[in-house]
Formats: structure tokens, C-alpha cells, sequence
């Protein structure tokens, strides 16, 4: 048989010291043959270099002169890796020995396939899917993101109801097998997402080029999440409004953009307003800091970001209708309801 394809493992760490303690020896006791793992650091001000070099020497060390963000971090990291398949992996998650195994085969198997994830089990609730992927990501046709496993804020157990290996729309940037190649050549993130989104945005740009993306649930790994920034942090609700409506304009045709993005602009604005009355300031400012962030980067920074590719084809993981109408308004709360039971 031929030699498997060389893998490397590059976890992006920004003073998380104490999550490489924790985390990194799972990482090292990864069973696939020919697997190099690198640490992608962000300029970090705590003692993670000198504790890589002291604990864990046969790591290689990647160092960014500036704290990047998770888009242009990997960005710069990924310039330097030389290696098939790259997996990007945060620093706050925990791996089975073998779990790199099953995604290399999938990618062995398809060459169409650009980018891959495990499925991903929360570390605190390990029978339960993590909000950061879950067995899947989907997205509905208004930009909404959602998960096999993790609709919104509610995550389902796991009982492998989702252990088919399958085409997504993306795969979580948590733990993201990716042709390298394919990284570089259609732009990486973009940088301007700084961090969220940036991976579906990637993804969406891969199946635009003809290739697709999947889930691997026979691997699985766990996922501390809100390592960096907790759910409720207004920084992350800025990103994740700004960066979503961003995304939206890049890789929609233009009649989608001139009816959907109005139809976004008043949802977000519902959501805003129905958190202010509920005692959060915090998110509907976020949420109005993150429309004008849009409106800005469509004046002024709009042609800085990678474009699309010819799009050819559907689609996978696209859902026709409006998820968030299917959870709070008709209450539904698992994927494979909204799904009518094809999840």
C-alpha cells in the first residue's frame, strides 16, 4: 500500500497556555503514522512558548509577529505547513487516539471532498454534541447556521442518531481537516472576519468551486468551547452579525442579495430590540455596531476580501426554509425535525 498522506495538526493559541497542558498530550498520542503537529502562536504575552519548548520539544512552533485572529492566524500558519491534508484545531479540545484515521480514508477515497470534521461531543457533557459543530454543519436559506445536533442553544444528546458520515454545507473551524492546497488556493479565510464564520464562509466558497465538504462521525473529539470569548460575550454576537451579513453578500448572486439582506437586516434588528427589552443592552448594541461594521466593509473594504469562484451546481447542507421560524416559532429543537426526519 502507499505511504498515507502526511498530516499536520495546527492548534492556534493565543495565552492559552494551560489549555496545551491540558489538551496537547491527547493530541500526541494520536495514532496515525505519518502526523506532524505544529502550535500556531498568536504573539502571546503568557509563558506558552517557553513551556513548548520545555515540555513538549518535538511540537514545532509557528510564531505570528501580532495576535492575527483565528482568520489570518491560520492564514499565516498554514503558508508554512507543508503537509496534504492540515487539520485546524483548538486548543481546548481533546482527541481519541484515532481518530485522524477514518477522515484521511474519506479524503483518500474522494478527491472531491476539500474539507472534512469529526464529530464533535461537548467535553464538559461528553454524551452530548457541542455548540461548535456538532455532527455537521447546515445553514437555512437566509444565512442562519445550524448543526446536526445543535439547533441554536439546544445541543442533543448523542445517541448516534447522526453517525452517518455525510456532505455538510460547512465543517467547524474547531476541528477542520482540509486539503492544504485547496486552503491556499482559494484564499483561506478571510481576514476580516478576525475570528467566526470565517470557516463556513471558506466552505462556501469550496462547493462554489465544485468541491464539497463533509462529516466524519466515526471520528470524534471534545470540545470545551467558549475558550476565548463565552457565548453571551458581546464581541462574539459583533462578530458573528457583522461577519454573517458579510459572508451573505460574497457568496450570494445578486438578486438573492437585493431582497435577503433587508429580510436579515430586520430579523437582527427583531432580535436586537427583544433582547433590549429583556434587559441586554449589551446585545442590541452589539447587534447595531455589527450592521454598521457591514455597511463599512461594503464602502470601504469590500474588494479586500476573496471572491467566489464560477459557481457550479447545489448545494449540500442548504436548507429551503427558515430555521429560525421551524425552532422558535413551531418549537422545534432537533435537527431531524426541522430536517422532516433526513438528518
Amino acid at each position: 500500500m502507499s505511504e498515507p498522506p502526511q498530516v499536520a495538526v495546527v492548534i492556534l493559541n493565543y495565552n492559552g497556555r494551560d489549555y496545551l497542558e491540558r489538551f496537547l498530550p491527547s493530541v500526541k498520542r494520536s495514532l496515525y503514522p505519518n502526523l506532524r503537529i505544529f502550535v500556531a502562536d498568536n504573539a502571546s504575552t503568557d509563558d506558552s512558548i517557553s513551556f513548548l519548548k520545555e515540555a513538549h520539544p518535538d511540537v514545532g512552533i509557528l510564531l505570528n509577529p501580532t495576535n492575527e485572529g483565528f482568520a489570518k492566524g491560520y492564514n499565516s500558519a498554514l503558508a508554512r505547513v507543508d503537509a496534504e491534508i492540515s487539520v485546524l484545531l483548538n486548543s481546548d479540545v481533546e482527541v481519541e487516539p484515532g481518530w485522524i484515521d477514518p477522515v484521511v480514508e474519506l479524503f483518500r477515497n474522494d478527491p472531491r471532498i476539500a474539507a472534512c470534521q469529526p464529530k464533535v461531543l461537548d467535553w464538559n457533557r461528553r454524551d452530548r454534541f457541542e455548540y461548535a459543530g456538532g455532527a455537521g454543519g447546515y445553514i437555512d436559506r437566509y444565512g442562519y447556521p445550524f448543526c446536526r445536533g445543535r439547533i441554536f442553544d439546544v445541543c442533543e444528546k448523542d445517541v448516534g442518531q447522526y453517525d452517518d458520515p455525510r456532505p455538510v454545507f460547512w465543517a467547524t473551524g474547531a476541528a477542520m481537516f482540509v486539503r492544504t492546497e485547496l486552503f491556499r488556493r482559494f484564499g483561506g479565510f478571510d481576514p476580516f472576519f478576525f475570528a467566526h464564520q470565517e470557516e463556513i464562509d471558506l466552505c462556501w466558497r469550496l462547493q462554489h468551486a465544485g468541491y464539497t465538504v463533509w462529516v466524519c462521525p466515526e471520528s470524534v473529539v471534545y470540545h470545551v468551547g467558549g475558550g476565548t470569548l463565552p457565548q453571551s460575550n458581546p464581541r462574539k454576537t459583533f462578530l458573528n452579525f457583522r461577519n454573517n451579513l458579510v459572508m451573505l453578500w460574497k457568496n450570494l448572486g445578486d438578486w438573492e442579495r437585493l431582497w435577503k439582506l433587508p429580510f436579515r437586516f430586520a430579523l437582527d434588528a427583531l432580535s436586537a430590540w427583544k433582547n433590549l427589552f429583556s434587559g441586554q443592552p449589551a446585545y442590541f448594541k452589539a447587534v447595531v455596531n455589527a450592521h454598521a461594521g457591514f455597511l463599512g466593509w461594503l464602502l470601504f473594504r469590500r474588494r479586500e476580501s476573496p471572491f467566489p469562484a464560477t459557481k457550479r451546481g447545489g448545494l449540500q447542507g442548504l436548507y429551503g426554509g427558515n430555521v429560525i421560524w421551524m425552532h422558535f416559532g413551531r418549537g422545534m429543537d432537533r435537527f431531524s425535525e426541522i430536517l422532516g426526519g433526513k438528518g
